[in-house]
């Protein structure tokens, strides 16, 4: 007998979205400012930071290591540290936390011992290959049997290899677990990439501003590489700014209904590169023919389905990274979009061809879309349900790795749902 999935059905509100709404904060942000802040000496006061799966899971991971992390209100943590990890008790479980699992990968080679990085069933089919290879070039001896996680680090303390070359094609968050690891080395290390690509690069910018706040000295030395100084971290009090992956479903809404809705915080104030989505969204009904998402991976998912309603159809290129995130996104986005209509989403090796069609807007369909436990395709398909009927979401809780309150923020502004919101 199948199991039958938790549902929620968006009722479109049929008016314009018209209110204000506070996004949490940054994911990718918070889980940097939580691992520098437990390899630094001192006590760090963490605000404006995002509380969620992920980043608890991070959380929890630095108190096994020897951390203190205490969470005086819903948007702080308060991080003390001696300036080593050391070793867990017990391997650390991450779910399904890409940023967390790759940066404590890198991380627990600066603990005089062994530690095991292991995730939930997602994570334990996404790529990891590339960092275990970079470690042990630099001396760090860990394995990856199947080359995902689960990992065995068995660290000395230090990175013994001066100079490493790395892979990023597939992950921009292999280099910064590398260059965050780096600052804690009893010399310099430089980190030098494999060839042009790297997914994601403005990640890497937001790497090396976390961890000159808490005062390592970087310097790049060159296209792709970069030169990290032996400083160790110091204790910072550190403002985490709003999530801008969380923001693009927001101007979605916003762009879908006609609406207004204040983030308390413009478009351009962001350094995160989920960013750059909003000037495309600001196209809308006439997005452009192609779209690059190699470098706003995060927020793919909110412009396909933004697509969906666009004038004119819509190819999104640079998406190969996209089938190793928590699930094939290229697959579950052409699988969604083609249940709302058949041929609405066709994947083309790794592009994905939107064929827009406004037409949908006002429309009643009965469809229940597959998530695959992915909180950006989840969140991202309630935005076709504000503008067409019957569109339930399967495990509408999985939104909780990064955006627990969604669907508070949807019902702020009203919008109802059939079935009970988590």
């Amino acid at each position: 007998m199948a199991e039958t999935k938790p549902t929620l059905t968006i009722l479109p509100p049929g008016r314009p979205l018209i209110g204000r709404v506070s996004p949490p904060g940054s994911k990718s942000i918070t889980n940097r400012a939580l691992l520098l802040a437990g390899l630094a000496r001192g006590t760090s006061r963490l605000t404006g930071a995002l509380k969620s799966d992920d980043t608890l899971y991070m959380a929890e991971a630095l108190r096994q290591m020897g951390v203190a992390v205490e969470e005086p209100d819903a948007t702080s943590f308060v991080v003390t540290g001696t300036g080593r990890l050391t070793p867990p008790a017990a391997p650390l479980f991450l779910g399904n936390a890409g940023t967390a699992t790759r940066f404590l990968t890198a991380a627990a080679a600066l603990v005089e011992g062994t530690v095991v990085v292991d995730g939930d069933s997602h994570m334990r089919k996404r790529p990891i290959r590339p960092l275990i290879a970079a470690l042990s070039a630099l001396g760090v001896a860990a394995e990856a049997e199947t080359g995902c996680p689960p990992v065995t680090v068995h660290g000395t303390g230090d990175l013994p290899g001066a100079r490493v070359t790395i892979d990023a094609g597939l992950s921009s968050q292999y280099v910064s677990a590398l260059l965050m690891a780096a600052a804690g080395a009893s010399h310099p290390v430089e980190v030098v990439l494999e060839g042009t690509e790297i997914g994601a690069r403005g990640y890497v910018d937001l790497t090396l501003a976390a961890m000159r706040a808490f005062g390592a000295e970087v310097e790049e030395t060159g296209e792709g590489a970069w030169r990290v100084a032996p400083t160790g971290y110091r204790a910072a009090d550190f403002l985490v700014e709003p999530d801008a992956s969380a923001a693009t479903y927001l101007w979605a809404a916003e762009k879908l209904t006609q609406g207004r809705i204040d983030l308390g915080v413009p478009a351009d104030a962001f350094s995160q590169p989920d960013a750059r989505a909003y000037a495309v969204m600001s196209a809308f009904p006439h997005m452009p023919a192609v779209i690059d998402g190699s470098q706003m991976q995060d927020a793919v998912p909110t412009l396909a389905v933004l697509a969906a309603f666009n004038e004119t159809p819509v190819r999104f290129t640079g998406l190969a990274n996209l089938r190793v995130k928590e699930c094939d996104r290229v697959h579950a986005l052409a699988k969604g979009l083609t249940a709302i209509r058949p041929g609405l989403g066709v994947e083309e090796g790794d592009d994905l061809l939107v064929a827009s069609d406004p037409t949908l807007a006002g429309q009643t369909v009965s469809v229940s879309i597959d998530t695959f436990a992915d909180h950006r395709i989840a969140m991202s398909f309630a935005l076709a349900g504000l503008m067409v009927a019957g569109i339930a979401i399967e495990d509408p809780a999985c939104v909780a790795k990064t955006y627990p309150g969604y669907w508070d923020a949807l019902a702020s502004l009203g919008v109802a749902f059939a079935g009970e919101a988590p």
